[in-house]
């Protein structure tokens, strides 16, 4: 979340790498009298695990895939198994395979992945780490790195599956089926992609309908590092604040990359109702009351009514098997409903 999304401008992708190695572990969000409620906070307790399907997922190998980097690559076997990224984690153990992952990145901070040994901070590979564990296979994203890590691993004669990123909704099946498939469960991956359509269907079903719908800004803070960006069109937020009853202010309001530095004009232009942001983000600025002293946020309608929508840095845009509990948080905090999601 966790990841920040993989298509930030290139010049801001150093800055954001520092930042999020101090600051993606996932921890309560702070989104006022919603999120701080007995209930909410039960909820989140609850919901910062996986659910793994029902019965033992078997690997039917070898298999030989597609890899994003282009190159075709066979897995022999799926004994130790290194996803470098929080939602690849996610999938893998959601399938019911987590017994067989021996790292993880920084960013899966769901409580069955917290013991496992950090071998990726925000998309900095420790090569070392990694060939330590003996991994027989290891999942990456397209933005994994840097490339002297991943050569290294390759060398080693350690096969990797590159994974193209997720930028909305309708990557869930594709995700899902695409690690399915080189783990060599591919039945399992449907039977996952089909429980996650549904349950995200259902969320979508009782999302309240209202004649104006609101308008949603996301912002990306980190206020250690002074970065401050609302997203645009190709953040990856627009299919869930679409999803969630709402409309895209940033993209909405002609922003056309994906991520611009924050401006009073910006903001005043795009008129949000309502700004989400990753938790860890709002801590870092000084939750709500830090939040709109950004010159801008005081504002806007969102400012005004503090209506703050938080979720936790590593899941919010993962689009993967959690992505009905990160919509059910989305639309009970957008709505006054309370809780949230991990």
């Amino acid at each position: 979340m966790r990841r920040l999304r993989t298509r930030l401008a290139g010049a801001l992708v150093s800055v954001l790498t520092l930042t999020l190695t101090a600051t993606a572990c996932g921890g309560p969000a702070d989104t006022g009298s919603a999120a701080n409620s007995p209930t909410a906070k039960a909820t989140l307790a609850a919901a910062n695990r996986v659910e793994p399907l029902t019965g033992t997922a078997r690997p039917d190998l070898p298999v030989t895939v597609g890899s994003a980097d282009g190159k075709k690559v066979t897995v022999e076997r799926a004994d130790r198994i290194v996803p470098l990224s929080g939602s690849l984690s996610e999938i893998v153990f959601t399938l019911g395979l987590g017994s067989r992952v021996v790292a993880r990145d920084i960013t899966a901070t769901f409580e069955q992945a917290a013991k496992l040994p950090v071998v990726t901070r925000a998309h900095d590979v420790s090569a070392e780490g990694v060939l330590s564990l003996k991994p027989d296979l290891v999942l990456a994203e397209t933005t994994t790195g840097p490339s002297e890590a991943m050569d290294q691993i390759r060398a080693a004669g350690i096969p990797i599956v590159v994974i193209s990123p997720a930028q909305g909704l309708d990557d869930v099946a594709t995700r899902i089926g695409t690690v399915a498939n080189a783990l060599g469960v591919p039945a399992a991956g449907k039977r996952l992609t089909a429980r996650s359509e549904a349950r995200i269907a259902a969320v979508r079903k009782g999302v309240p309908r209202e004649t104006k719908k609101p308008r949603v800004a996301f912002l990306y803070l980190r206020g250690s590092a002074s970065v401050y960006l609302i997203g645009g069109k190709g953040s990856g937020a627009t299919s869930l604040i679409e999803a969630a009853g709402g409309v895209d202010a940033g993209a909405a309001s002609g922003l056309t990359k994906d991520f611009t530095a924050i401006t009073s004009e910006a903001l005043v232009k795009a008129a949000p109702d309502a700004i989400l942001v990753m938790s860890k983000g709002l801590e870092s600025v000084g939750g709500i009351e830090g939040l709109v002293r950004i010159p801008g946020v005081a504002q806007t309608p969102a400012g005004l009514d503090r209506r703050i929508v938080s979720v936790e840095d590593g899941v919010l845009l993962n689009y993967g098997p959690r992505t009905d509990q990160v919509l059910t948080s989305v639309v009970a905090q957008l709505y006054g409903k309370g809780g949230d999601a991990r």
